[in-house]
């Protein structure tokens, strides 16, 4: 009689090692920047020195910086120094009926205090090195003891767009164009530029969440991987509806929403069954 405790088992549990990030703090903002200032391109100037009549058609984060430091006398926080790379589209009425399109750029800026705790090993890691089977003697990156920083965020929302004078508005800037990354500016159609007649402010809104994490190894109970039972569907070619008519009705998207007592968006309540109106009911 074979011995069958050797036998594979597909569904036995053992426990194995994961190599993750753990989330030591965290927090979430609404901010609101008033009267930020847009670089423009030379497009852009010659349009707002024509008209006043503008507005924003839709705004996109294009980068951000996170620089992270030590808090002194606080031992395990960290300040969090958030930069970022806002790409705006505008809209200007030049004349009667012609509508004219122009680019300019948003930059902002936020301080967030995280709780990272204290680390005293430094991580090195092989990667991926296209200079052949010759490498040099460091070629593994360094990761040096502090925690790592995540910024979580939609697109902005737009507020306000207003044309003002220089020398009378009291607009946010936070850098010049020198200090504009070069990949940002290959993102625009021209040559950013500050001109010091009028300026193009904007007010933004956005919604993020700022995380700090850390290396971590976590044991958890897995089993072998499970072949799914579900067969892949795929339309034919001699009949294109067969998939659209497997398609489940969508009545979410047909059914309207209120909104409750918290604010929230919540489904419409249906009407009793004994309840009759139209529609053949």
């Amino acid at each position: 009689m074979s011995d069958n405790k050797n036998c594979f088992n597909p569904s036995q549990k053992e426990n194995i090692c994961i190599d993750t990030y753990r989330v030591l703090d965290s927090c979430r903002d609404k901010d609101c920047f008033e009267n930020v200032k847009v670089y423009l391109t030379d497009f852009g100037e010659e349009i707002i020195e024509r008209t006043s009549v503008i507005r924003a058609k839709y705004a996109k984060i294009i980068c951000a910086y996170i620089d992270i430091n030590d808090v002194p006398f606080n031992r395990g926080f960290y300040q969090l120094n958030i930069k970022m790379y806002v790409k705006i589209i505008f809209e200007a009425c030049v004349c009667p009926g012609n509508i004219q399109e122009f680019e300019g750029l948003a930059i902002v800026e936020k301080k967030v205090i995280l709780f990272g705790s204290e680390g005293n090993v430094n991580v090195f890691k092989s990667e991926y090195n296209d200079t052949g089977f010759c490498k040099s003697v460091c070629d593994t990156s360094n990761s040096t003891t502090q925690p790592i920083a995540v910024l979580e965020t939609v697109d902005p929302v737009i507020l306000s767009v207003k044309v003002a004078d220089t020398r009378e508005c009291k607009c946010m800037c936070v850098c010049c164009i020198d200090d504009i990354p070069s990949h940002v500016l290959k993102r625009f159609n021209g040559n950013i530029c500050e001109k010091e007649e009028k300026a193009l402010l904007v007010s933004l809104g956005f919604f993020s969440i700022v995380k700090i994490e850390r290396p971590a190894q976590i044991v958890v109970s897995a089993t072998e991987y499970n072949i799914p039972d579900k067969e892949c569907v795929t339309s034919s070619e001699d009949d294109p509806c067969t998939l659209f008519r497997a398609m489940s009705f969508p009545v979410n998207e047909f059914s309207p929403h209120i909104i409750n007592s918290c604010g929230c968006s919540v489904p419409a309540p249906k009407p009793p069954k004994d309840h009759r109106c139209g529609c053949g009911n």
